[in-house]
């Protein structure tokens, strides 16, 4: 509950005074005092209101001790009103949820793109400095930085506390759909540390998606974005080993997907394609619904798969969209056809140093019997991995081609 609210209060209390670090000071307190009371008082009808009534005092009270602060803030405040009107409450007469207009602060452009990250896992999510700092594998310090900076930021531009009208919503929304689905991206498969997989960063980002789905249920890409996630999650499961290795999707044993997440997921693909001209996470999504509506790598759609990245390539460029058709391209056709358009792509600078790009030659290089290529490029592949998991997988997979040469087949 405390998760659930801590946004929604916090939310309230920017609308209502404009200082994020009064707003963030005030919510820990009250959810502290109330862990010291609802022990013993119980806990409220409405915790919702209880927490507000009580971050609002306290907001009340260090603003009375500190004059110069109360005249700072009423300048923000009367800014504030004049840009928006009050907000209306909740059928419930609870909080009102303002944390759309959250979401859209936290990743203003004004912001760097790793701060935008940052300030989302702190103030939507709730997590702590150190935490955000771990989620990250950066000192605590550093993080702290960070969002010192990012707020900073929010001030000193007077970045206003509001959802953007309908003509900036369609230029500002992919901002904020980037930063979930980096978050995501970082859970999905980690890019440093021990782990393959970060399930707690996954999962925090399917909640936050969530979230912005109930705000924005009209959202055709919040739809598409959220059963992306989904749908990749829906393997997490099967996609590590025993000794915590990754697998790849066709190694994968499909009964340990997540069956109903991939139901629902399916379901959000059909509304994020309906109603109009597709979005790029409503596309990916869609390819993600084809991998995992099949019973296994050799039943999957290919065709279908490669139309789809033709249109994903259409809206939203890009040199790993490029590389991922590529691979599509190699198991509709043949590896050959998929290492051509690979090799073209030998010079675009994000995937010199890209290690799925070296892994995926790697990969197609063997298939095409040419162990000697495969295995350079898993040396390439192996020296961009940040995780140990995937220098171990890409080992396994060197020593392979190294070892039975042009005798080697994985199937065997």
């Amino acid at each position: 509950m405390f998760r659930e609210e801590r946004g929604r209060l916090l939310a309230a209390l920017v609308r209502r005074f404009g200082d994020l670090d009064l707003a963030e000071e005030v919510t820990s307190e009250a959810v502290e005092a109330a862990l010291a009371r609802w022990p013993v008082d119980g806990v409220p009808a409405r915790p919702g209101a209880w927490l507000l009534t009580t971050a609002r005092r306290r907001a009340v009270g260090r603003l009375r001790r500190d004059q110069a602060y109360a005249a700072r803030l009423a300048v923000l405040q009367v800014e504030a009103e004049r840009a928006l009107p009050a907000p209306p409450a909740d059928a419930d007469g609870d909080l009102p949820d303002e944390r759309l207009a959250l979401f859209f602060t936290c990743a203003h452009p004004a912001l760097a793109a790793e701060d935008r990250v940052a300030l989302t896992l702190r103030c939507l999510a709730g997590l702590t400095t150190p935490e955000v700092a771990r989620a990250f594998l950066v000192p605590t310090a550093t993080m702290a930085q960070r969002i010192v900076r990012a707020k900073k930021k929010i001030s000193q531009a007077r970045v206003p506390f509001r959802v953007p009208g309908s003509d900036e919503l369609p230029e500002r929304l992919p901002g904020v759909l980037q930063v979930l689905y980096s978050i995501f991206t970082e859970g999905y498969a980690a890019s440093s540390g021990p782990h393959a997989q970060r399930l707690d960063l996954a999962e925090e980002a399917i909640r936050l998606a969530r979230v912005l789905r109930r705000l924005m249920p009209a959202g055709r890409e919040v739809a598409g974005l959220l059963a992306l996630m989904l749908l990749t999650h829906a393997r997490r499961a099967a996609r590590v080993g025993p000794t915590g290795e990754p697998v790849p999707l066709d190694e994968q044993d499909r009964g340990r997907w997540d069956h109903e997440m991939i139901a629902e997921g399916r379901d959000l693909v059909v509304r994020a394609l309906t109603g109009g001209p597709p979005g790029p996470y409503g596309v990916q999504a869609a390819i993600a619904a084809l991998h995992d509506e099949a019973p296994d790598a050799a039943s999957t759609d290919w065709p279908q798969i490669v139309a789809l990245y033709d249109v994903l390539l259409a809206l939203a460029p890009s040199p790993v969209v490029a590389m991922n058709r590529a691979v599509a391209v190699a198991m509709r056709d043949t590896p050959e056809a998929g290492l051509a358009l690979l090799d073209a792509m030998a010079d675009e600078p994000k995937l010199r140093a890209h290690r799925p790009y070296h892994a995926a030659r790697g990969d197609l290089l063997r298939r095409a019997g040419r162990p000697a290529e495969a295995a350079a490029a898993y040396r390439v592949a192996l020296g961009l991995a940040g995780t140990d998991p995937e220098r171990a997988s890409l080992r396994r997979r060197l020593d392979e081609v190294v070892l039975f040469g042009p005798e080697y087949d994985r199937d065997g």
